[in-house]
Order: structure tokens, then C-alpha cells, then sequence
């Protein structure tokens, strides 16, 4: 059986919407490379052709993985965020370190972390560490680097 992957709504709605460009203008566009390709002349020894085949083949293994995602995907609700109102999948925390420094941090499925952008997975060590903890507690993790780090939660928004 199929691990189960979690997303956020948004999350879903992404690799829906990049599914269907995949399966509708991507693939049509592709379609027409090959076909203008093959005019050519000898495939052996067209490039055209063999870059257009290769980009039609990575679109044909995208889609299959984003139908594989979806297909085995559990989107996680706003009521289940609400829960004892702790952090967990969807949530943005604001955190303070030991520094006073503020940073916030929106928790996502793995499929959906950015960290430019500040969306951390529910299955990181900072991520893992905040579901469940509410405004006010103070929480520990380990970085990768091995050195023990803490903060304590200042906000918890939705």
C-alpha cells in the first residue's frame, strides 16, 4: 500500500492545476514539436526530435507522479488545524529564539515545503517539533548540524 501524503488544500489545488496544463497545453505543445520535428528528415540524427521525445517523456513520468500524489493524498481540513488550537498542517507559527529574533513559518505536507518562501514540512525537525504545541510553550529540537536548539511559540494563525 501506498504511503499516505498530506496536503493542504492549496497544496492540492497546485498539482491539480499543473495536471491539467500537463495533460492539456504541455502535451499539445509537445505533440506539435514532434511533428515538426519529423519534417526534418532523418530521425537518426534529429535533435529536434530526440529533445521533443525527451520532454514528452518527462511529461508523461510528471503526470504519473502527480496522479500517483493526488491519488494517495489526504488533504488536510481547516477543523483539523482547530484542534485544542496547537500548530499542526496548515497553520503559520510565529516563533522567538532564544535571541528575541522572530520568524514565521507556515507548515505544509512534504510536497509543498519552500523554503524561500518559508513553508516547512510537517516532517522536518522544526516541524515536527511545533505540531501540537500551543501559543506560549516552549520547544525544543535538534538541527541537522546536531546542535540543540529552542523557541517558544508567539503566534498561531490559520
Amino acid at each position: 500500500m501506498a504511503d499516505v501524503i498530506t496536503l493542504t488544500q492549496d497544496g492540492r489545488d497546485k498539482l491539480v492545476d499543473e495536471l491539467a496544463y500537463r495533460e492539456g497545453d504541455l502535451q499539445k505543445q509537445i505533440i506539435e514539436r514532434i511533428k515538426v520535428a519529423r519534417g526534418f528528415g532523418d530521425l537518426s540524427e534529429n535533435s529536434e526530435y530526440d529533445d521533443a521525445k525527451e520532454e514528452q517523456s518527462k511529461n508523461e513520468a510528471r503526470i504519473a507522479e502527480i496522479r500517483a500524489t493526488l491519488a494517495s493524498a489526504r488533504v488536510v481540513e481547516d477543523d483539523d488545524a482547530l484542534v485544542d488550537g496547537g500548530v499542526s498542517i496548515g497553520c503559520t507559527v510565529t516563533v522567538e529564539d532564544e535571541a528575541g529574533k522572530q520568524t514565521a513559518f507556515t507548515i505544509v505536507g512534504t510536497m509543498e515545503t519552500d523554503s524561500l518562501q518559508r513553508r516547512i514540512s510537517n516532517e522536518s525537525p522544526i516541524g515536527a517539533a511545533l505540531i501540537g504545541h500551543v501559543e506560549g510553550d516552549t520547544v525544543s529540537y535538534v538541527a541537522p548540524s546536531g546542535k540543540q536548539r529552542s523557541f517558544r511559540v508567539v503566534k498561531i494563525t490559520r
